[in-house]
């Protein structure tokens, strides 16, 4: 069993059906087996882009959220301070939420962003 933290674009690759997200990816998250999360700053991400117009995506993600049997991921004080801790090796404070999410959990990222890769955190490749 894998427990699995989807990055933003994999989230919204997935509910596009977006050829992008790689067959192998995609029966990962398939998986019923599988713990499929999604945090709290993915969505906050995506309306953040909403709003300026660079993603479409739905407008109630935490129902859909739930309708893919995935789990949602809240993010607690700890997240933040480790967030925080985080060396600057990339400027996306997204991305780096995830890290400090992944890490603190015992998640696995699944991801097409080669900078997340450059952290001491477990990765999926969201391509294969």
């Amino acid at each position: 069993m894998k427990r699995i933290l989807l990055d933003t674009h994999v989230l919204l690759w997935w509910l596009a059906d977006n050829p992008r997200l790689g067959s192998e990816a995609r029966n990962l998250i398939g998986a019923a087996a599988n713990s499929v999360y999604v945090s709290a700053a993915t969505t906050w991400e995506i309306a953040i882009k909403q709003g300026i117009g660079k993603v479409t995506a739905p407008d109630d993600l935490d129902s859909i959220v739930d309708l893919e049997g995935f789990e949602k991921l809240p993010i607690s004080l700890y997240h933040g301070q480790q967030a925080g801790r985080l060396p600057l090796l990339h400027r996306d404070p997204f991305d780096g939420m995830l890290v400090a999410q992944a890490k603190a959990e015992g998640l696995t990222v699944m991801t097409a962003n080669r900078h997340i890769a450059i952290y001491d955190v477990n990765t999926l490749d969201a391509g294969r």
